[in-house]
């Protein structure tokens, strides 16, 4: 049986901690559910996931829908989209099967790329290597989730780029929905009239936009704040997050935002995350980046023990919580000391993005 393979290859960079990563959780949750219940999607789709941030991981092998369940999605530093689409390659090498003289391959795979940054790596072979081989042979459709993504990049890979304008929870709903529409319909065109030509399902009333463009950045994502923290209390990793521009309605807001608090950071919140998938998903370069306390405004409390203070600095550089006890114990080095109250500002380490 020939089968439809749609691979979901998505950026898990530190950016996306928080809601994003939470709602495309929920989206794959519904879309596997809702294909589940289409005749035409059950009898030809097959679904993988791939992961990446500073490295790539496929996180699912091609598998038969009625059999597929969506895995958790881990957290990465970096957003290196090469490293990424050239792991989605290695996978299609391995897993789609080609036309041969004896006897016809799999239906053209549909890939759904996410991504709510630009890219950290050096991503032109890897692109070079997607135009040359890969692209004629494959629909793509690219997705920046909100403003912040590089989309002249995205455009290389597809005609099909599009903008997640707004990233609350009915929009990403819509989206997910859209998605779904679209493989219901290129499943049926499959499994019906023999046609493997992309589908896309009609995208009024969402607020999705195509082609939007972003000036090419540098290789840190210059959009967001990360900072990697730890848990005194329970020694876990979290990442605390801050946004150039906080989510603003109004577009009078937006103006006075950037008017009032140029080069500053606006705290989006602090998320627990696994310290081992962390790393295994990171570049591990280090970004000899830092960021200066009073470009960040708001202060996290920890989201593992609930400690007041979630960002407090030890004499090793890292960062950790600490309660109202002012003995404490850094969770990174070791060292033990009192709390005390520092005047003026200091640096911090910050995440790629």
């Amino acid at each position: 049986m020939r089968r439809l393979p749609v691979y979901f290859l998505i950026d898990v960079s530190e950016s996306m901690a928080g809601e994003p990563i939470e709602q495309v959780q929920e989206g794959m949750r519904t879309i596997i559910q809702e294909l589940r219940q289409d005749p035409y999607a059950l009898e030809t789709v097959y679904v993988s996931i791939i992961a990446f941030a500073g490295k790539a991981k496929q996180l699912s092998p091609l598998t038969e829908l009625f059999k597929f369940y969506p895995p958790t999605f881990p957290i990465g530093g970096g957003t290196s989209i090469g490293i990424g689409l050239n792991k989605l390659m290695d996978c299609m090498d391995d897993e789609v099967v080609k036309t041969t003289v004896e006897a016809k391959g799999d239906w053209k795979p549909i890939i759904f790329l996410f991504t709510d940054g630009v890219p950290t790596d050096n991503y032109s072979k890897a692109i070079e290597r997607w135009k040359n081989h890969y692209s004629r042979h494959c629909n793509l459709i690219s997705i920046s989730i909100g403003d912040n993504a590089d989309t002249n990049i995205l455009k290389e890979l597809s005609d099909n780029c599009f903008t997640l304008n707004d990233t609350d929870e009915q929009s990403f709903k819509q989206f997910f929905r859209w998605i779904t529409a679209s493989i219901k319909t290129t499943s049926m065109s499959v499994a019906n009239v023999g046609d493997d030509d992309l589908s896309l399902a009609s995208i009024d009333g969402i607020n999705l936009t195509k082609n939007g463009t972003y000036p090419i950045n540098s290789r840190i994502d210059e959009n967001f704040v990360i900072i990697p923290a730890k848990c005194q209390e329970t020694t876990k990793m979290y990442l605390i997050k801050y946004a150039k521009r906080g989510p603003v309605a109004e577009e009078i807001e937006a103006i006075r935002w950037m008017q009032e608090f140029k080069d500053k950071f606006k705290l989006v919140g602090a998320y627990p995350i696994n310290e081992k998938e962390y790393y295994s998903l990171s570049d591990g370069f280090p970004t000899n980046r830092n960021i200066s306390t009073e470009q960040l405004i708001g202060r996290p409390t920890c989201p593992c023990c609930g400690n007041q203070y979630g960002m407090v600095i030890c004499e090793c550089g890292n960062i950790f919580c600490v309660g109202e006890d002012g003995h404490s114990e850094c969770p990174w080095c070791g060292m033990e000391g009192e709390l005390t109250i520092g005047e003026g500002s200091s640096d911090i380490t910050r995440g790629r993005g």
